[in-house]
């Protein structure tokens, strides 16, 4: 039978140093790999906030996450009518007549499953720190502030929202929200100043708003930026550095083939030597 003119390849085994640089190397280079690419990647925002300066009229609404629908629904209201005998005679004033005037500023959900923060019948106003969450007060109450006067003259407040006669309102103070995207529960807040003059006066404003872009995951009132994407630390030239030193051309010679390996034996020769 004739025999073919061909050297028969046979498979060599490295030594066990230069086996144990390979997998180093390759250990490094994967490592390096998985550092760039998490480098690169983009840091994505986790709260969504939105200033504001709106001044809340008999009925406002707040899209939290501007898709277009309505969240909540801000209703304030004014109205006067006269008590006791409210009919005059020219030339008389009947001291039983008087005019009473009542004002409310109420927050409610505009869809379904949409609540306050709150207890009771109130809505809480939370200061800056708060978190707001799934252990969070909810359902609370719809009434942010409530005020009597007769004939002009205060009588009295009521609510989380308007302070105590005379202080003339609560401010940078926040509403705890929870509502859904596609059906996912969300959290997140409305700062609001509330201001209370004579004669039932009550006026707010929306200053700002923000929600929570993952779902079930709680907000702390009054921040605006949430923590971005953890991106590993490890650089390519960090992982070689500390792997690989003091050789750190071997991936590129490693890179050539069985001509960079031959170089590369060479060289760890010399090194010995030297």
């Amino acid at each position: 039978m004739k025999q073919s003119g061909r050297p028969t390849k046979t498979a060599s085994r490295l030594a066990e140093p230069v086996r144990q640089h390979l997998n180093m190397y390759a250990l490094a280079a994967s490592a390096a790999g998985v550092g760039v690419l998490a480098l690169t990647q983009p840091a994505e925002a986790k709260i969504k906030y939105t200033p504001a300066h709106k001044n809340i009229g008999p009925m406002t609404f707040l899209d939290l996450n501007h898709d277009g629908r309505h969240d909540f629904e801000f209703i304030s209201s004014r109205t006067t009518h006269c008590v006791g005998v409210c009919t005059t005679t020219p030339g008389f004033r009947h001291a039983t007549a008087f005019a009473s005037t009542n004002a409310k500023l109420a927050v409610y959900g505009a869809r379904a499953g949409n609540q306050i923060y709150g207890q009771g019948k109130y809505a809480s106003a939370l200061p800056a720190g708060v978190s707001v969450g799934p252990k969070g007060k909810f359902p609370g109450g719809n009434i942010m502030a409530e005020a009597n006067a007769i004939n002009s003259s205060n009588e009295y407040y009521k609510g989380p929202w308007a302070g105590v006669i005379g202080s003339g309102g609560i401010k940078h103070h926040y509403l705890g929200l929870k509502f859904t995207i596609h059906g996912q529960t969300h959290f997140g807040w409305a700062r609001i100043d509330v201001t209370m003059s004579k004669a039932a006066h009550i006026q707010a404003t929306l200053t700002g708003y923000a929600y929570e872009t993952i779902p079930n995951k709680a907000i702390i009132t009054g921040k605006t930026k949430g923590p971005d994407e953890v991106a590993s630390t490890v650089t390519a030239d960090s992982v070689l550095h500390k792997t690989l030193s003091p050789r750190p051309a071997a991936l590129g010679l490693l890179a050539m083939g069985s001509s960079g390996l031959s170089i590369w034996r060479r060289e760890e020769s010399v090194s010995k030597s030297n």
